[in-house]
């Protein structure tokens, strides 16, 4: 019953123009309703108030916003971090395409306070073959690991991971433009010395290029560096 209260809901709040943009953004995910992200997130944020639990175990994953909503409820309702990151790992085979994995991501705050404890969870992924298990890792990094305590290690993980697919390749890219942003120094000598495959690296430059947080020398200095 409280799936198919969650479906009705999502299929009232449908927006058809939205649906057709956002489809063209995820290619290859056919099952979009097309609910805004700010719509569903104010619905989860509902849900989570309730008995969760019961939805989380309900709610079905035919259609792409039934489970971005789960993800949404992981991140929003109130529980420990154990219960939370054993929420995490269920959901996170789940996760098939780049906008519920960064959504996803954004919305586990509660790292924030948990740093330790969710490094050590998610560099299990570190040895994944699946290319969303090692985006929802790289996105991770990118949204709370930036740091100086993380940083060599963070690099280091980027380094290593190597995978063919296209949305893995851009997660390092973009993580490293923003490691850039905030450790230009550390930055450029990893730049310099690293075993990145050519089409990660260049779009790792591209990034620093377009970030309108970098001087207009530095990023002549990244045109200078493509392979």
């Amino acid at each position: 019953m409280m799936n198919d209260e969650v479906r009705k809901k999502i299929l009232e709040l449908a927006d058809p123009k939205y649906k057709e943009f956002h489809s063209g953004l995820c290619p290859n995910t056919e099952n979009i309703i097309g609910v805004r992200i700010p719509v569903l997130r104010k619905y989860a944020k509902e849900l989570a108030k309730e008995d969760f639990r019961s939805y989380l175990a309900s709610i079905a994953d035919d259609y792409y916003e039934e489970i971005m909503i789960k993800g949404m409820i992981i991140g929003l309702a109130r529980m420990d971090a154990e219960e939370r990151l054993n929420y995490i790992s269920e959901f996170v085979p789940k996760i098939d395409n780049w906008a519920i994995c960064d959504t996803f991501c954004a919305g586990l705050k509660f790292t924030n306070k948990n740093k330790d404890i969710v490094w050590e969870f998610i560099k299990k992924y570190q040895n994944s073959r699946k290319e969303f298990e090692l985006r929802f890792l790289i996105v991770m990094l990118l949204d709370y690991y930036i740091t100086d305590e993380y940083i060599d290690e963070v690099i280091k993980i980027l380094d290593k991971t190597k995978h063919d697919g296209y949305y893995v390749k851009m997660a390092i890219a973009w993580t490293i433009s923003a490691i850039y942003v905030k450790y230009p120094k550390i930055t450029m000598e990893y730049l310099k010395n690293n075993t990145l495959d050519d089409f990660t690296y260049n779009k790792a430059l591209q990034k620093i290029i377009e970030s309108y947080r970098v001087s207009e020398e530095d990023k002549n200095i990244m045109r200078k560096m493509k392979r």
